[in-house]
């Protein structure tokens, strides 16, 4: 019964601790305290469910006694200094004695107080004053209501250095003051791209993992694409978020594809289209038709993401890989390359331009990334070579490309693939 009740508990937990951890923290203004008053009553629930049972309505259980945690927060603090004071106005004189401020009063109209108060959260948590890899743990912490332990075994890192990584990023966010909020006018765009950064790294690493004895962990992209929708559904105006939710979907409607039974990574046009999810590729082709809609009517060119979601469409539509639109791909990457110019960019771009108009145009093209830093330990380049010599009938050097790439690449599957390449060229 307890187990039972234990597994009803961390399933509620996933599901609104962002939630709860964003509304305490508008309260006392510190992401830190707020994520311990949750967890204050989170460690409630478990002690009390398992012999009353889960309450009807057990997300706001939770929420109740984590805004009682910390209105007695705010009480005590009342007697050592001005604490109260300079929150006093959200304070009011109804039982959960919390109204909006004056941000929220001017969103009301267009918002709902937990959607601003998760949007602020989301906001917080990718503050360009944290590194990557602060950012990416602590939203995992935050957004997705993982333990450390799971964030730490995701990443391939030990429990103590993801915590004491969590914990530096929110002293860093504590000392930096770094307000709970949603940033206006031109800082919004900014750390609007911080936010899109981390969510489609997470995903990334889910879609294709760095290191590790298996080439995708589902969970990473999971939790990557809820934050996604989680984000359109509150940023509805701005077409990057839905060009990354677009993406996002796209991609992921052919995760179940993209190995075989024993975990073997399968290229993309050796792939069963039929194991494609045909649910997700209509959901991304509408955040991609609403990303475009959006782009049209503020008069604005597509943003990476949402080239990079067209990109994707084109995939989605062929009913075959021979089918494939490459041409339009082609022309895809070249406004993806003026956009946002990139080494990894160009690297696509030379496969495309390889499909569409023959290996030797994308071998011109990537001869040229050959001296490029960026690229130098970039397994998928010498892999990209390998692939168009092969198709050039230049099978020696191709081998060699294909062998370098394996003795580049960090995760066991991806060498084994690599590997296998290079094997089949042997004469």
């Amino acid at each position: 019964m307890h187990s039972t009740t234990h597994e009803s508990i961390a399933a509620v937990w996933r599901i609104e601790s962002a939630k709860i951890v964003a509304s305490v923290a508008r309260m006392v203004r510190d992401i830190g305290l707020a994520e311990e008053l949750a967890q204050d009553a989170l460690v409630s629930a478990l002690e009390s469910w398992p012999g009353k049972g889960v309450p009807d309505n057990p997300g706001a259980w939770l929420m109740r006694v984590a805004k009682n945690r910390a209105l007695d927060h705010l009480r005590h603090q009342k007697m050592r200094g001005e604490k109260l004071a300079q929150i006093g106005h959200e304070l009011g004189a109804q039982d959960a004695l919390v109204v909006p401020d004056f941000v929220d009063a001017l969103d009301e109209a267009r918002q709902d107080e937990i959607g601003d108060d998760l949007l602020r959260l989301i906001f917080t948590a990718c503050h360009p004053v944290l590194s990557t890899e602060a950012r990416l743990a602590l939203t995992l912490k935050l957004l997705g209501g993982l333990s450390t332990h799971e964030i730490a075994r995701a990443f391939l890192v030990p429990e103590p250095t993801m915590a004491q990584r969590i914990v530096r990023a929110k002293r860093t966010l504590a000392e930096a003051r770094v307000p709970f909020e949603v940033p206006r006018g031109d800082e919004l765009g900014a750390r609007l791209a911080s936010v899109l950064e981390v969510v489609y790294l997470l995903f990334n690493e889910g879609y294709t993992a760095t290191a590790g004895d298996h080439w995708m962990r589902p969970a990473l992209s999971d939790e990557a694409l809820r934050l996604g929708r989680m984000l359109a559904g509150l940023a509805t105006g701005e077409s990057e978020v839905q060009g990354l939710l677009a993406l996002m979907e796209l991609q992921a409607s052919r995760m179940a594809a993209r190995v075989d039974a024993a975990g073997r990574p399968i290229l993309l046009a050796d792939q069963n289209r039929a194991h494609w999810d045909p649910l997700l590729i209509r959901r991304g082709l509408a955040a991609l038709d609403m990303a475009m809609a959006l782009a049209e009517s503020s008069a604005r060119a597509l943003g990476p993401y949402a080239l990079q979601a067209a990109i994707a469409a084109c995939h989605a539509r062929a009913p075959t890989s021979g089918e494939t639109d490459w041409v339009r791909i082609a022309a895809l990457y070249d406004a993806l390359a003026q956009t946002a110019p990139s080494p990894v960019v160009e690297l696509n771009r030379a496969v495309a331009v390889s499909m569409a108009f023959g290996p030797a145009a994308g071998l011109a093209i990537i001869d040229l990334l050959r001296g490029d830093k960026a690229l130098q330990n970039y397994q998928w380049l010498p892999s990209v070579r390998g692939d168009l010599l092969a198709r050039l009938g230049r099978n020696d050097e191709a081998r060699h490309e294909f062998e370098r790439a394996a003795a580049l690449a960090g995760n066991l599957r991806e060498r084994e693939l690599l590997l296998g390449r290079a094997q089949g060229l042997l004469p």
